[in-house]
């Protein structure tokens, strides 16, 4: 018998693009993190109204960041993300309180089709820039993510009913309790304790939060921050878009992916089965990068086979402490890292 999976709550609002993000890369993990994923709508303007908060769009500097954020994200994550048009209209005028009514309704009703018919008004309102306030657009949703037109209706009908609203706003209020500002927040339930992540960036966290982790010592510089933290899992797919990587075998069979954020590279020698030939050094990260797929790793199955897979194995951990021996020089002198 397997562990037993550690639950986690998302709690989200169509309206929020970060939802959307946080919602996609829960998904394609709950089954690799052996985790039990509770999708929980909530409505953002109560949370935004309780805490005291404002929407980032009323505030110049951040509304240009969030801007250009949705645009890189947009390629990392792959999800087709992109702003309306008439965004202010969409975002602070018609809101989403009929939406997440409905959402409601479907998961009272029938919660094995909530991430279908939440993807798709996602879909319908930050991908093709469509209603989801009016009846006709969320019967349009819920159709389009397989439900019956009977289903669609029964549940529009519900979503106007004390039952849902209470509903709505007891989940509302929860988020609130666990300190929500904002969303999304996922709230992980481990050994009797509640951790609360705001945001769509914090997966490397919830990793950590989630199960054991391996760190090694690193050098009391500005290199700190390359700690490493290995949950026994490979990547399994692409790099991320426009960086290239190295998979690098620790000590004791874990596997640690090394991608570029800004500084230099530096060549590393190709292994046999592993085309990609060049890991740039300036980030250090688990197999849980969003966008990558990791798949369970036994310290058994690290174990060479042969005297072959042992001097690669060797010639690999060798490469982990030079990758740190170079990065710790770049970082030490920045002309170097730039090329100047």
């Amino acid at each position: 018998m397997g562990p037993v999976p550690r639950t986690l709550e998302l709690f989200y609002d169509v309206l929020s693009p970060y939802s959307w993000l946080g919602f996609e890369i829960l998904c394609r993990y709950q089954n690799i993190w052996n985790i039990n994923l509770q999708l929980r709508p909530s409505f953002i303007g109560g949370i935004m109204k309780d805490s005291g908060n404002k929407a980032p769009a009323l505030i110049p500097r951040k509304a240009q960041y969030m801007a250009n954020d949705i645009k890189v994200l947009r390629q990392h994550v792959q999800v087709p993300i992109q702003f309306p048009k008439d965004f202010f209209s969409v975002i602070l005028e018609k809101g989403s309180l009929s939406a997440m009514r409905f959402l409601t309704a479907v998961n009272l009703e029938h919660p094995e089709m909530l991430e279908n018919v939440s993807r798709e008004l996602w879909m319908r309102i930050w991908s093709r820039d469509e209603d989801i306030t009016q009846p006709q657009s969320i019967l349009a949703a819920a159709e389009k993510a397989g439900m019956s037109a009977e289903q669609a209706q029964g549940l529009l009908e519900k979503s106007s009913t004390s039952k849902v609203k209470n509903q709505l706003k007891e989940t509302t209020d929860a988020a609130c309790r666990y300190g929500a500002f904002g969303l999304p927040i996922t709230v992980a339930h481990v050994d009797g304790q509640t951790h609360m992540v705001f945001g769509s960036d914090r997966m490397e966290l919830l990793a950590y939060l989630l199960g054991p982790t391996l760190a090694t010592s690193t050098p009391k510089n500005s290199v700190q921050s390359l700690s490493f933290f290995s949950s026994r899992r490979e990547v399994d797919g692409p790099c991320p878009p426009s960086r290239e990587c190295q998979t690098l075998r620790l000590p004791g069979g874990s596997k640690l992916l090394v991608f570029s954020v800004a500084l230099g590279a530096v060549s590393l020698p190709p292994t046999p089965k592993d085309s990609r030939k060049r890991s740039t050094i300036s980030h250090v990260a688990t197999c849980t990068s969003m966008t990558h797929k990791c798949l369970s790793e036994s310290p058994s199955s690290a174990l060479p086979q042969n005297k072959s897979n042992a001097i690669r194995q060797n010639l690999s951990r060798s490469l982990s402490v030079l990758v740190l021996l170079v990065c710790s020089f770049l970082v030490s002198y920045p002309a170097h890292c730039r090329g100047s």
